[in-house]
């Protein structure tokens, strides 16, 4: 494609199993089967000059995880009916957290509360910047920030069994180059590789296979580099606590004048 960043991938699809909420996909020669007991995240994004449609579902084949499913999908939707022009973030994440609370999931004989992973929500969105600034809380966090009209978001909701916290963990797949002044890279192979990258993602998001399939080769040092120099952001896997099971629903809105228009919803979903 003679401009590989006009249309096409908004970000690596995200394929995160179980305790694992967000940010992985498969790196080459990566051997992970899904199966039947798996709760599994599908996160996909797609953009047309720079603008992004973010959108999530949950995929479990044990009934059993259904009412863990139910929880995050209506408190998704919850999420987008109050949303609006002039709405404070805070008040979509307490209703959020409200409808999310009132369910629970029996699991192995074992109930829970469905509980929000509290440090993960959804995001405002801009040109070639999958996060803009904005937060949209899954609890209420007093942020009396307000959506404004022209404004892009995700709104994203997570549930767990675990603990409703997640931390930073396992092997890296996801990255995106950083916005603004950034210093130049020490080494030739490392500038080398970020040509590569702003050829192909600019500030976009992408995953270690995106550079397997454009040929690059032994650019894990390099990659490394640009991460320690602060050029790149690496995005490791985001995890609950070990034996957990987390969901996730996203849709993406945009706010017009006078209208809500949910971009990211067909018949299909």
């Amino acid at each position: 494609m003679e401009n590989p960043k006009s249309q096409g991938i908004g970000f690596p699809t995200g394929l995160s199993l179980n305790s694992v909420a967000a940010h992985f996909t498969p790196n080459a020669g990566d051997k992970t089967v899904l199966k039947y007991e798996d709760v599994m995240k599908v996160d996909i994004g797609v953009q047309v000059n720079g603008y992004i449609v973010d959108s999530a579902w949950t995929v479990a084949f044990d009934p059993q995880y259904d009412n863990l499913l139910t929880a995050v999908r209506e408190a998704t939707y919850t999420g987008i009916k109050e949303s609006g022009i002039d709405v404070r973030l805070t008040d979509i994440g307490e209703a959020i957290q409200e409808v999310m609370e009132s369910y629970e999931v029996e699991i192995n004989g074992e109930t829970f509360q469905v509980k929000p992973c509290r440090n993960l929500c959804g995001h405002s969105i801009g040109p070639y910047q999958i996060h803009a600034g904005k937060s949209v809380p899954i609890v209420k966090n007093g942020d009396e920030t307000k959506m404004e009209e022209g404004e892009h978001f995700a709104i994203e909701t997570f549930g767990s069994t675990g603990r409703g916290y997640v931390f930073p963990g396992g092997e890296v797949s996801h990255y995106a180059k950083n916005q603004g002044q950034l210093p130049k890279p020490a080494s030739a192979n490392a500038r080398n590789l970020l040509k590569v990258i702003d050829d192909n993602f600019g500030t976009l998001p992408w995953c270690r296979r995106y550079l397997d399939k454009l040929g690059q080769e032994k650019y894990l040092y390099s990659l490394n580099q640009l991460v320690k120099e602060g050029i790149v952001q690496d995005y490791p896997p985001l995890n609950d606590i070990p034996g957990s099971y987390t969901a996730q629903y996203e849709h993406t809105i945009l706010l017009h004048p006078h209208k809500k228009e949910v971009v990211s919803k067909g018949e299909d979903y």
